[in-house]
C-alpha cells in the first residue's frame, strides 16, 4: 500500500513476519471468547480480522485478543512490537479506530491508574521533566536527521504551497517569525528550542537575538553547533528557569513544549512567559491540542514515546490564560500533521537499513505504531495543532498572519 509519498509502507514489514513464529495458522475468524469480543468492537470501524481489505487486522498470534482486552492501548501497542498483529494499511486502520473512538470501549486498571496519578499528582515537575529529555529525544540524532529533513524540526511543518517537507518547515518557520513582528534587533526569548532550528532562523534570516532553553543534552549540542557565531545563547535548562533572567525580552515563543507542560502547570507556564515578555509584546505558543480536556495520556505513548507527556484541551488553556493574556489569535492547522507525520515515516522507513543494526527490529514496528498511529489521530481530527499570539493588552490591535 503507497502513503502517497513513494514507499510501501509493508516492505520491511514482510521481511519481519517471515521470521515470526506463530503460534496459530488459521486465517479464519478466532472463536474464543476474548476474539469475539474484540471482533465485536473492531467491526463498530468497519475492520475485520483476518480480512482481505488493506485496513483489516491480520492475526499471527492467539493471545493477541486477550492481551487487547486485558491492557488496552497498551496491550495493542506493544503486541504490535512483539509482531503479534498487522495491517497493511496502519494510517487507515488506526484512522478508523479514531473516528469509531474504540479505545473508549476497553477500559483497563492501568489506564483508570493513569488518569488518576495525572488527577491527583504533579507528573512533570522538573525531574520527571528529564525523563522524556532522556528517553525520547536523546534517543539518538542519527533517527531524526534521517527522519526530520534539513532543518531538523520536530513539529508541524505548514503546508501551503509546498511540494516537499523542507519546504514546508521552512513555511511554518516564516509563519512563526511573521506572526511575531520580528524586526532586527529584537530579542527572543524560546522555550523549548528543540534541535535549535527555530533560534537560527530569527537570528540568520531576521537579525535577532535568542536564547533559548531546551532540557534536552543532545538537541543543545546540535543547536550549540548549528548556531555557532550567530547572536544564539542555548540554556540547558528546564523551561522553568527562564524565569531567573535578568531582562526582559520584546518576543517570546514556545513550539512543541506545551505537550510537556502538564495541566497542573498551565499557569505557572503562563505567567513566566507573561513575566519575561516586554510591554507592548508578543508570545507565540505553538501546541498540539486535544478536543476534550484530560489529566493523562495514552498509556502506550506514555509507556514508550513520551513520558509524562498530555495535550491541552481549549478550556484548560483558556482558564489558565484568565486575567493574564488577551488572546490575537488561535490558529488551526492540525490536518498539516498528518501530513508531515507521513513525511517523516518515509523518510524514516526509506532509512532503515542504515539504523536497523543499531535499533533493532522491535524498536522499527515501535517506531511505526507511534509516527503512523499519530497521523491518524489528526486525520480523524481527534488531535489539533494550535498557534496562538497572545498580547498583555496593550497593543493598540493584531492582524492575523496566515
Amino acid at each position: 500500500m503507497s502513503t502517497g509519498f513513494g514507499h510501501d509502507l509493508n516492505a520491511y514489514d514482510a521481511a519481519f513476519a517471515g521470521q515470526r513464529t506463530e503460534r496459530s495458522s488459521n486465517r479464519t475468524t478466532p472463536r474464543s471468547p476474548a476474539a469475539k469480543k474484540l471482533v465485536e468492537i473492531l467491526a463498530a470501524a468497519d475492520i475485520r480480522v483476518n480480512g482481505n481489505r488493506a485496513w483489516d487486522v491480520q492475526v499471527h498470534n492467539e493471545w493477541f485478543f486477550e492481551r487487547v482486552l486485558a491492557e488496552g492501548s497498551l496491550g495493542a501497542g506493544e503486541s504490535y512490537m512483539d509482531g503479534w498483529w498487522d495491517v497493511e494499511a496502519l494510517d487507515q486502520f488506526f484512522t478508523r479506530v479514531h473516528r469509531a473512538e474504540l479505545y473508549r470501549q476497553v477500559m483497563t486498571p492501568s489506564m483508570a491508574w493513569l488518569a488518576l496519578k495525572g488527577r491527583l499528582f504533579n507528573l512533570q515537575t522538573k525531574s520527571r521533566s528529564r525523563a522524556v529529555a532522556q528517553e525520547h529525544y536523546d534517543l539518538g540524532n542519527d533517527i531524526y536527521k534521517t527522519m526530520l529533513g534539513r532543518r531538523m524540526q520536530y513539529t508541524c511543518a505548514y503546508w501551503p504551497g509546498a511540494a516537499t517537507l523542507d519546504q514546508a518547515q521552512e513555511n511554518k518557520l516564516n509563519l512563526v517569525c511573521r506572526k511575531l513582528g520580528l524586526r532586527p534587533g529584537m530579542t527572543v526569548l524560546e522555550l523549548g528550542g528543540g534541535f535549535g532550528g527555530l533560534a537560527h532562523f530569527m537570528a540568520s534570516a531576521y537579525g535577532c537575538q535568542v536564547v533559548s532553553y531546551n532540557i534536552s543534552h543532545e538537541q543543545v549540542a546540535y543547536g550549540r553547533e548549528l548556531c555557532a557565531g550567530l547572536p544564539v545563547r542555548f540554556e540547558e535548562k528546564d523551561y522553568r528557569d527562564a524565569a531567573r533572567e535578568k531582562e526582559r525580552f520584546d518576543r517570546v515563543v514556545s513550539i512543541g513544549l506545551c505537550e510537556h507542560v502538564g495541566h497542573k502547570n498551565y499557569r505557572q507556564f503562563l505567567e513566566l512567559a507573561h513575566e519575561r515578555l516586554k510591554n507592548g509584546g508578543l508570545f507565540l505558543l505553538h501546541t498540539i491540542g486535544s478536543n476534550e480536556s484530560a489529566t493523562s495520556t495514552d498509556p502506550w505513548i506514555d509507556k514508550y514515546i513520551f513520558p509524562g507527556g498530555m495535550l491541552p484541551s481549549v478550556t484548560q488553556l483558556g482558564e489558565a490564560m484568565e486575567r493574564l493574556w488577551v488572546m490575537e489569535d488561535w490558529h488551526n492547522f492540525g490536518p498539516d500533521y498528518d501530513r508531515t507525520l507521513m513525511a517523516w515515516w518515509d523518510n524514516f522507513s526509506r532509512g532503515w537499513a542504515d539504523l536497523r543494526q543499531k535499533y533493532g527490529d522491535r524498536f522499527y514496528r515501535m517506531w511505526k505504531f507511534y509516527l503512523i498511529g499519530s497521523a491518524a489521530g489528526f486525520r480523524a481530527r481527534k488531535m489539533q495543532l494550535w498557534q496562538l499570539v497572545l498580547s498583555k493588552g496593550d497593543v493598540p490591535s493584531y492582524v492575523p498572519v496566515r
